[in-house]
């Protein structure tokens, strides 16, 4: 028996929607998960009454392996919570151990103290958000500050600094539409259609995802902002009118959603990829993950769904709210019988994405014209569209609008970068991506197999935080495609306590047992090296899918410069910079 994790969950998560502190604990049979949970409850409760939090509830999830245990707890007490949950651990290893519970005294007087220090040092905090939530704004708390509000009309106070809220001048205060996406893949993609989409209805969108947090055409931070910061960061930005939020796996299970409202989420796909993490140890946990975002939709929003994923669809079905369906299949069984009853839907029929709505139908713009899209070749992209299509309508952005974002997105890659970014170099078709999971390699090898082509390589890695079957199922997908070449890159950045050349190796082995020749597997030390093996192997009619995961700027910039100086396959590329 032992802690896996003790975390803070300020925003809806998993387990429910009540701020608390989280015990994840591994358990060496399950049979042991009742007689845990039972001394546990029993040894937490005595401590709760000296605490004055007797009425406190208390969660239970269990996994396979353990179980994960949530405290409700104040806001402003959520450290000192993980503390209380921790000690109730403790005391619970000694009664199981057969020895006699702990004393109560001083541990209930420390925790006092904890609680106290800590609820002072956030002093009115609790009011704020109670006096917001009566006003009907958003209230967003983290360690440095408190805000009431979204975008411009937010107000934001430092966590030390926060005034009585009988004293504040409420008038100007207001929320901002706002859009949350979650998935596997296409997170990214889809929050920056919706931010065009929003753009070119003449509103300022703030979009927050895994490279940046762009204000308008302005990036005001960099790195991966998917998580709840991200979305704070978003939420208290001025000048945003919209905010289209990227929502990743792992924020929602570290410190759950970053607000409690939105007017439309978007639950895109989802495929086994960082399994094993929080409690999630399998595709149904996964997917109850990815579904949280749905509590946040306000009555009279969307929940946009993928009908074609069967998991969400499975899921989807069970929602008692609004639902936007998309698919690539304009006779999807589920999702016309969802239309003729009144339903809403975005659809692609006749090469067409179209808006459905009971009996109305609304062509938005051919799949050929949008760019991302690759002439249509790029289904998963064709899907993306279809989603921010749906999203952006349940934000209130026109027909027009969504058509003219759709059309004018992805032209240049630092629009969207690692996404489907293509070049042409002399007659070889480069497509630099970022999928990192078999879900999103098999969309993008039926996109190769859609483009005309006269031979084809891939650039192949994966990160070392991955059990062994997630590696090997990567290799699989691609042995199964039959590229002409594959180069294998190490990642040394990502090995995540792997040995050098054990996940090249893995990749090797499973290409090898899949059928794929040995002679068309090349290895590279690392990815600008790998990217260079495959253009110095291209020949006119050729396509390259370039993976780039550890190196993706410096791919990008290769590609460009070879753009640049009109390079052409056979000739001699330049000299590393490294």
């Amino acid at each position: 028996m032992e802690i896996r994790d003790s975390r803070r969950l300020p925003g809806p998560n998993l387990l429910w929607d009540l701020p608390s502190a989280v015990l994840d604990v591994s358990l060496a049979a399950d049979e042991e998960v009742e007689r845990f949970l039972e001394t546990f409850e029993a040894q937490l409760r005595r401590m709760l009454v000296p605490l004055g939090w007797e009425d406190a509830r208390l969660g239970v999830r269990r996994f396979a392996g353990g179980v994960s245990v949530a405290l409700e707890a104040p806001i402003d007490a959520l450290y000192a919570a993980t503390e209380v949950n921790e000690w109730a651990f403790a005391a619970t290893a000694e009664v199981l151990a057969g020895r006699a519970e702990p004393p109560l005294e001083e541990p209930a007087a420390r925790l006092r103290a904890a609680i106290a220090e800590e609820r002072a040092a956030r002093r009115n905090m609790t009011a704020l958000a109670a006096a917001a939530r009566e006003r009907g704004v958003a209230c967003i708390t983290d360690d440095e500050a408190a805000s009431i509000g979204m975008g411009c009309g937010s107000r934001v106070f430092a966590a030390d600094a926060i005034p009585d809220p009988e004293t504040l001048d409420w008038e100007g205060v207001h929320d901002v539409p706002v859009a949350i996406v979650t998935g596997t893949n296409g997170k990214s993609t889809v929050v920056r259609l919706v931010g065009a989409m929003v753009a070119a209805a003449g509103r300022t969108a703030g979009v927050s995802s895994t490279d940046w947090v762009r204000v308008g055409d302005e990036v005001v931070e960099r790195g991966d902002w998917s998580g709840p910061s991200g979305a704070r960061r978003v939420l208290r930005d001025p000048g945003v009118e919209t905010a289209v939020l990227e929502t990743a796996r792992g924020g929602l299970l570290r410190r759950g959603l970053g607000l409690a409202r939105a007017d439309g989420a978007a639950v895109l796909n989802v495929g086994e990829d960082h399994l094993g993490e929080w409690g999630v140890e399998d595709l149904a946990a996964l997917v109850e993950t990815k579904f949280v975002v749905a509590r946040a939709v306000a009555d009279g929003g969307a929940l946009v769904l993928n009908a074609d994923d069967p998991e969400v669809l499975r899921r989807g079905r069970r929602h008692e709210g609004r639902v936007v369906w998309f698919t690539l299949d304009a006779e999807h069984p589920f999702v016309r019988r969802h239309v003729e009853a009144g339903g809403s839907a975005a659809v692609l029929a006749d090469g067409a994405l179209v808006l459905l709505e009971g009996d109305r139908r609304t062509p938005v713009i051919d799949a050929a014209a949008v760019p991302i899209a690759l002439g249509g070749a790029a289904r998963h992209n064709v899907a993306n569209a279809l989603a921010a299509a749906a999203l952006a309508a349940a934000l209130g952005v026109g027909a027009e609008a969504i058509a003219e974002g759709l059309g004018n997105f992805g032209h240049r890659p630092d629009e969207n970068p690692g996404r489907m970014n293509e070049f042409d170099l002399g007659g070889v078709r480069c497509l630099v991506d970022f999928a990192h999971n078999p879900h999103g390699m098999v969309a993008l090898l039926d996109t190769l197999a859609r483009l005309p082509k006269r031979r084809w390589a891939v650039v192949l890695g994966q990160a070392g935080d991955r059990d062994d079957d997630a590696i090997r199922g990567l290799a699989r997908v691609t042995a199964r495609a039959r590229p002409d070449l594959v180069v294998l890159k190490e990642m040394a950045v990502h090995l995540r306590g792997r040995a050098p050349g054990e996940v090249v190796g893995l990749l090797a082995d499973e290409l090898v047992r899949g059928g794929f020749p040995a002679t068309g597997v090349r290895t590279a030390s690392d990815e600008l090296g790998a990217v260079r093996e495959a253009l110095a192997w291209a020949r006119p009619g050729d396509v390259l899918l370039l993976l780039a995961h550890a190196e993706r700027p410096a791919v990008l910039a290769l590609m460009e410069e070879l753009d640049r100086c009109g390079w052409r396959p056979g000739q001699p590329l330049p000299e590393r910079g490294d």
